[in-house]
């Protein structure tokens, strides 16, 4: 899947489409990533779903959308007309089976405008409760299961939770599955408290903590990952977790992503990765590289030997 740039929406914060169109500039988008599609229509959760927090914001809306067939007749439309100015077309899918994902993912990646498949595995598998995210086996499982439902030409990305002991192990799992791409990180789980009703202030709750706050925290990963998992596996990285600026989104790249996906900042400035492609072009010519690709996963660690491979 060749990009005209690594910047992309994150799912969750941007829609199905053109809802953003009067706010930024879409065709200036290397790829546009949906909201979550569920097989039935999802209601979500009651409110209040979002919460502001300082340096970013928690939310819990219970995967609300209009279902894999209105989906697919009364959002496509838009997005095809929208790959048509150059966005590659990324559509996010969750479930709480394997047949869910399978059956959801299997449709949509045989539409010709789709161009990958994100996989949301944060979701409680309905059969045992566990999270499909967190358990590698059945991660391993899911992953090779909708790899098998869609077009070996379409690609399947598997967006990993960072709610995990070891995000490696959970990579690894998604890599061996039949995983094209990786995109990291989806939320942490968090609580916010309304101190005088001595409640949650989410009626979930919990719910997803993104923003800001998280961005060392997804650096950090995105570099265990590249390093112990993706570089050796030749698998690409979308990086994502509290992108605000091109100094942020440098990070990243330097870090082991390949892709970069905004979405807490649409909420503040809808054109942010505009602005960060702007910024990223100018640092390029700064750092006189002739491409993107030359800095990606250019981070010197402690201990590293020539061009950033750990020491022996």
């Amino acid at each position: 899947m060749k990009l005209a740039n690594p910047m992309m929406t994150a799912s969750g914060t941007c829609g199905y489409a053109l809802e953003y169109e009067p706010y930024m500039d879409m065709a200036g988008l290397g790829a546009f990533v949906t909201k979550s599609i569920t097989r039935l229509p999802r209601p979500g959760n009651e409110a209040y779903r979002i919460v502001e927090t300082r340096g970013g914001m928690l939310n819990a809306i219970g995967l609300a959308n209009i279902g894999l067939d209105a989906f697919l007749e009364e959002k496509m439309p838009e997005l095809r007309k929208l790959r048509d100015r150059g966005p590659r077309i990324i559509v996010n899918v969750a479930g709480y089976s394997v047949e869910d994902y399978t059956q959801t993912a299997g449709r949509i990646s045989h539409e010709p405008d789709v161009d990958a498949i994100e996989l949301n595995v944060s979701c409680p598998n309905v059969k045992d409760g566990l999270t499909f995210g967190t358990d590698p086996c059945l991660l391993k499982e899911l992953v090779g299961q909708v790899r098998r439902a869609m077009p070996p030409d379409r690609a399947l990305i598997v967006k990993l939770s960072p709610n995990v002991g070891d995000i490696t192990a959970t990579a690894r799992a998604a890599v061996e599955g039949g995983a094209d791409v990786l995109s990291m990180i989806n939320t942490y789980t968090a609580m916010a408290v309304d101190i005088f009703k001595r409640v949650p202030r989410l009626a979930n709750g919990t719910g997803g903590l993104s923003g800001p706050a998280v961005r060392p925290l997804a650096v950090y990963l995105v570099s265990r990952v590249h390093r112990q998992v993706c570089r050796a596996a030749g698998v690409p990285i979308i990086g994502m977790g509290g992108i605000q600026c091109w100094q942020d989104a440098a990070e990243f790249l330097l870090a082991g992503a390949t892709g970069l996906a905004v979405g807490t900042a649409l909420f503040v400035d809808p054109a942010t990765p505009n602005h960060v492609l702007d910024g990223l072009d100018q640092y390029l010519v700064d750092q006189k590289a002739q491409s993107v690709r030359q800095i990606i996963g250019a981070l010197q660690l402690p201990g590293d030997g020539h061009h950033g491979q750990p020491a022996t």
